[in-house]
């Protein structure tokens, strides 16, 4: 048996995630499960983490809630958890007002970023865990905590404890205690922020997996726009404790609904830009071009473009100097100071990019598509 003991932080995030995995039902099959967040508020001092929020997720659907520190993404999944609870608002779980229910009769999975193991357990003993506390036989609670490490790739490593095992090896031990229970919504606060990239990557193919394969309607919450964008069906992305836009990945990423979503979700330029017709089109780098909904109609603006969608030539004539250029294998971004001094980036192929070094005069332009309009910053 292990003598390394986890501070008294991490000892009680794992026995409020065992508390979670270890009430409701008996495990089995069932199918997905809807949430309903319905005007969340919650305020620390005179801090609101939560103003109003609302949020619907369907059975079976994977639901990433994105956003700087701060934002309250994390306050939302522990009213959802029972960690914590709102002062207004409501938690409906198929349709059941769950706002009042203890967090130990959820019937919920977590899993937390700092893996939160029983250090005193064998992995395949933390898998069981929900299950004991379920009262399941021995027999098969050993049969469905195998069947889980082995759908999680560690199945040699039952026997091994926590601190033999690697942050990786840990986190999916955490993530297949969780699903043993068959829990009816899958909660993940950050569960990859820990762990190098290259791991990253993995674990976080195997959750979308996992998930998928099991049907599990899932929450989770990351600061990490890749992640986020890769992983879920929706992304909705918080501000100041309120959800500033839902959308499946494609949608945010290609029309955000604010300037906000647009400048945390990727790469944007801000190009100055004028408004005509009302707010309806807007002239930049020289075309005329409709707005997207959503946008100032009238005053100073700049219009929001992302580095692919703008295009670049070498062109004697110019109206930018090539300022540098950045490397990203297919693809190289290139540096463009325009006249005003005003920076963009533009993606080509790096095959073009070769004829573009510092100092080369290059001619910016921008397809005849919609764009976001935002107010002129003053940056």
């Amino acid at each position: 048996m292990p003598t390394n003991e986890t501070t008294a932080h991490e000892t009680g995030e794992a026995q409020a995630a065992a508390t979670v995995a270890g009430a409701g039902g008996p495990a089995g099959a069932r199918g997905g499960t809807s949430v309903s967040l319905r005007d969340l508020t919650r305020a620390f001092g005179a801090a609101r983490a939560l103003n109003e929020m609302s949020l619907e997720i369907a059975p079976g659907e994977l639901v990433a809630l994105l956003g700087p520190s701060g934002c309250g993404k994390t306050t939302a999944l522990r009213i959802v958890a029972g960690f914590e609870y709102a002062d207004a608002g409501q938690v409906l779980i198929d349709g059941k007002d769950v706002s009042g229910v203890p967090a130990a009769k959820r019937d919920m999975g977590m899993v937390f970023q700092s893996y939160s193991l029983f250090p005193n357990m064998s992995a395949l003993d933390n898998v069981a865990f929900g299950l004991r506390m379920r009262k399941v036989g021995g027999g098969a609670r050993r049969k469905r905590a195998a069947e889980l490490l082995d759908m999680v790739g560690l199945s040699a490593q039952a026997g091994q404890w926590p601190h033999q095992l690697s942050g990786g090896q840990q986190q999916r031990v955490a993530l297949a205690r969780a699903l043993a229970i068959e829990p009816r919504v899958l909660l993940l606060d950050e569960p990859l922020s820990a762990l190098d990239a290259k791991v990253r990557l993995q674990l976080r193919e195997q959750i979308r997996t996992l998930q998928q394969r099991l049907g599990t309607t899932t929450l989770f919450v990351t600061h990490d726009q890749e992640e986020a964008l890769s992983m879920a069906d929706r992304v909705g992305v918080m501000r100041a404790g309120r959800l500033e836009q839902v959308a499946e990945p494609a949608e945010l990423y290609s029309r955000p609904a604010t300037a906000f979503v647009a400048e945390f979700v990727g790469t944007m330029n801000r190009l100055p830009a004028e408004l005509g017709g009302g707010g309806t089109v807007v002239t930049v780098l020289g075309t005329t071009v409709p707005t997207q909904e959503g946008g100032p109609s009238s005053g100073p603006v700049d219009a929001l473009v992302r580095p692919e969608n703008l295009t670049v030539a070498v062109a004697e004539a110019g109206d930018g100097i090539v300022t540098g250029r950045t490397f990203l294998g297919a693809v190289t971004r290139v540096a463009v100071r325009l006249s005003g001094d005003t920076e963009v980036a533009v993606d080509v192929s790096s095959a073009a990019a070769a004829a573009m070094a510092p100092g080369t005069a290059v001619q910016v332009s921008l397809p005849a598509a919609p764009v976001l309009v935002a107010p002129r910053s003053s940056d």
